[in-house]
C-alpha cells in the first residue's frame, strides 16, 4: 500500500503527540515506533510509524488514511507550537541485515526493516504478514470499528500501558485490565476463495465473524472465540482454525 510521509516539528511536537497516540513517543527520538490514533470511544482511526526527523518526528501512514489523520491532528493542535508538513520521500522495506540509516520494524523482527529516502519492497509481503498475524490498515484495522486490542496492537508493541493518558486510553485500559477478550484476530487455513469482509459461519450456522486478508492458503479473520470450533465457511471457502492471535 502506498505510504504518505509528514514531518511533525516545533517545540511542542513530542508532548502534542504523547497526549494523543497509543504508544510512548519518547521512544521515537532514536528509533521507529508503531502507534495509532483512536476515537474518544477507543476505536481505531489510523495506525502509523514515527521516527526521528529534523529535530521532530517523521510520520509514515498508509495513503488512504493520510488526509483524515492529518485533519484530525490539525484539529487537536489548537495553539500548540507544532507544524505538520508533507515530506516527499520514498519508503523502502527489506529483510536481512539492517542498512545504514534504516530502522528495524518494531512490530516483529521477522518483518525486517524500513528506510526513508530509498525504494524497495519485500516480495511476498502479504503472505509474510498474514503468517505472523500482522493487521493492516483497511483490512483488519477498520476506522471507527476496530478495538486495537482485538487486532493485535499489544502483541506488536503498538500500545504502552504505562505512558499515561491519550485519546481512547480509558476504554483501551479497561479492556486490558478488567475484561477478557471474547473476539479478535485468528489465523486460519483457507480452501477456496471469498472476498474480504465475507461473513464467517460456524458449524452451528451462526455468524462467527468476518474474513479479512488472505494469501497462499492462509487468511486472517476477525472471529468470536466461542464460535471457532469445528469447520468454518466464508461464502464458498472452507476455513480451519490455526491459532487465535
Amino acid at each position: 500500500m502506498t505510504r504518505k510521509l509528514f514531518s511533525i516539528t516545533g517545540a511542542d511536537a513530542e508532548s502534542f503527540l504523547q497526549n494523543l497516540v497509543t504508544n510512548d513517543v519518547a521512544r521515537a527520538r532514536n528509533g521507529l515506533v508503531w502507534t495509532g490514533l483512536l476515537t474518544p470511544q477507543g476505536k481505531y482511526l489510523a495506525d502509523f510509524f514515527l521516527s526521528p526527523f529534523e529535530g521532530g518526528f517523521l510520520l509514515d501512514v498508509a495513503e488512504p488514511f493520510a488526509a483524515g489523520l492529518i485533519q484530525r491532528l490539525t484539529m487537536y493542535k489548537l495553539r500548540a507550537d507544532v507544524t505538520l508538513s508533507p515530506v516527499d520521500l520514498d519508503v523502502a522495506q527489506g529483510l536481512g541485515a539492517l542498512p545504514e540509516g534504516a530502522f528495524a520494524d518494531p512490530r516483529d523482527p521477522a518483518l525486517g526493516w524500513r528506510a526513508y529516502g530509498r525504494s524497495g519492497a519485500i516480495q511476498g509481503w502479504e503472505a509474510l504478514r498474514i503468517s505472523l498475524g500482522v493487521p493492516e490498515s483497511g483490512a483488519e484495522l477498520i476506522p471507527n470499528d476496530t478495538f486495537i486490542l482485538e487486532a493485535g496492537f499489544e502483541r506488536f508493541h503498538g500500545v504502552d500501558f504505562k505512558k499515561g493518558c491519550y485519546v481512547g486510553q480509558e476504554v483501551t485500559a479497561r479492556m486490558k485490565h478488567k475484561t477478557e477478550l471474547r473476539k479478535g484476530l485468528c489465523r486460519v487455513a483457507i480452501e477456496g476463495a471469498a472476498a474480504p469482509g465475507t461473513e464467517v459461519i460456524n458449524v452451528a450456522g451462526k455468524v462467527a465473524g468476518r474474513l479479512c486478508s488472505q494469501a497462499e492458503g492462509q487468511a486472517l479473520a476477525h472471529l468470536r472465540f466461542d464460535r471457532v470450533d469445528g469447520p468454518l465457511t466464508a461464502g464458498d471457502a472452507v476455513l480451519t482454525l490455526i491459532e487465535k492471535l
